[in-house]
C-alpha cells in the first residue's frame, strides 16, 4: 500500500504543508524534508552534493542545500516532485490545510 498524507506523522505533515505554503517559506530545514521524503519514498545520497529521491513512480535528482535551510528553487523542485507523486494540494484526500 502506498503511503498517503494520512499515514504521515504530524511533523511530516507540517513539513509538507510548509513546502506548499505561499509565499514560499525561507526556513524549511533540509533534514525535515529528508525525513518526509524517507517516510513517503526513498532518498539516496550521492558522493557529490546530489540526492536521488524516489516518491511513487517519480524520480528526481536534487542538489543538497549548502546550508540547513532549503532554497526557494529547491522548494519549487520539491513541490513539482511531490505534486506529480500525488502529495500536492491538488491530490484527492490531501489534508494540507
Amino acid at each position: 500500500m502506498e503511503p498517503t498524507v494520512h499515514h504521515l506523522n504530524h511533523h511530516h505533515r507540517d513539513t509538507l504543508r510548509h513546502l506548499f505554503t505561499h509565499p514560499t517559506s525561507h526556513n524549511i530545514q533540509w533534514h525535515d524534508v529528508v525525513a518526509l521524503l524517507e517516510a513517503i519514498g526513498s532518498v539516496e545520497e550521492r558522493h557529490t552534493d546530489k540526492v536521488t529521491v524516489t516518491v511513487g513512480g517519480e524520480v528526481e535528482t536534487l542538489e543538497r542545500p549548502k546550508h540547513k535551510d532549503c532554497s526557494i528553487e529547491l522548494v519549487v523542485e520539491l513541490r513539482h516532485l511531490l505534486d506529480r507523486a500525488g502529495f500536492g494540494p491538488s491530490a484527492e484526500g490531501t489534508a494540507l490545510h
